[in-house]
């Protein structure tokens, strides 16, 4: 009887053995982080409401400078098409007949930072300026044509204004050149004002990331508090750190993923209560600029921030708190 017994009681184990030498490879890695990913899932069901104010205030801390971020970019597209009405224009010395005048733009239209050249010959401009002046009959009296030719040049869109003051330097050193004019004054302003508030949203993102992982890590110390009779129970039995800590981690994912995911809803639907009075304001000044959504760049990397941000909070917190907990 004792060695049937005993022959009983060898079977479970070498078969449990079995069981948990099998679920050592790689499948059984994956599937055991796989349970605990469900089961943390469900943890934060459980606790709805709470978890889904926690996953709001992470996703508003997210959508602000998101939200930033995709008007400053939406303010660069428009000062680049605002810079696709920049000219220089190149007043030509009386002597340049219009032979000289054609060769030179030719000769401008295939310069680095140059999108396009249109030449106005001395008669042209003449014409021109006897249609809109009205001064028509003043004209018909001068013996010679006063205008020099003009070569208008059309800057590259992309090229910032410091590209563009340095082709217009370059321009003016021409020998065939009179005068070179552009206003560049508004075009500075403008990327200016861009480029501080770039940096504010910067320093805006850092800040409310920060943010996110005291939320995040605050609300993993709660729960590992609510677990404190669990996890000491856990370590009795041989539990190791890195078991204990995987529950705690997905859940920092979980609130991450919400919260990112919260995040885009707000932009998007900013965007998108913002788009009918941008569209009027672009028609008063001929333009048919209109915002866009957040491109799939832009969803990728949301979602990889609030993911990032929710494991290194949870990570920070149950490192530091972890530790505390041990049995007595």
């Amino acid at each position: 009887m004792k060695s049937g017994s005993s022959k009983r009681v060898a079977k479970p184990s070498r078969s449990g053995a079995s069981r948990h030498a099998g679920r050592r490879g790689p499948g059984g890695y994956l599937e055991r982080h796989l349970q605990v990913l469900v089961h943390s899932l469900g943890q934060l069901n459980r606790a709805s409401l709470s978890a889904l104010i926690t996953a709001a205030v992470i996703g508003i801390a997210l959508a602000l400078p998101a939200g930033l971020y995709v008007l400053v970019d939406h303010a660069r597209q428009l000062g680049g098409h605002w810079n696709e009405t920049t000219q220089i224009s190149l007043f030509l010395k009386q002597d340049i007949d219009t032979g000289r005048g054609e060769a030179l733009a030719d000769t401008l239209a295939d310069k680095a930072g140059i999108a396009a050249v249109e030449y106005v010959s001395p008669q042209q401009a003449l014409d021109e300026f006897r249609e809109f002046s009205g001064f028509g009959d003043v004209l018909d009296t001068l013996e010679s044509n006063p205008l020099p030719g003009v070569i208008v040049v059309q800057p590259d869109a992309s090229s910032p204004p410091e590209a563009i003051q340095s082709l217009l330097e370059q321009l003016q050193a021409l020998p065939e050149v009179d005068i070179a004019q552009l206003d560049m004054e508004w075009v500075k302003r403008l990327h200016t004002i861009i480029d501080i508030i770039q940096r504010a949203v910067i320093t805006i993102a850092v800040l409310l990331a920060l943010a996110v992982l005291l939320i995040v890590g605050n609300t993993i110390r709660l729960d590992i508090e609510n677990r404190r009779e669990e996890i000491v129970i856990t370590k009795l039995i041989g539990a190791t750190d890195g078991f204990i800590r995987r529950p705690f981690l997905y859940t920092g994912f979980w609130y991450g993923l919400a919260g990112a995911v919260i995040a885009l809803l707000l932009v998007n639907v900013s965007l998108a209560l913002l788009q009918q009075p941008v569209r009027r304001l672009a028609g008063l000044y001929g333009s048919d600029f209109q915002l866009g959504f957040t491109t799939p760049g832009m969803v990728m990397l949301l979602l990889f921030a609030g993911i990032v941000l929710g494991l290194l909070g949870a990570l920070l917190a149950v490192s530091r708190h972890l530790r505390a907990i041990e049995p007595e």
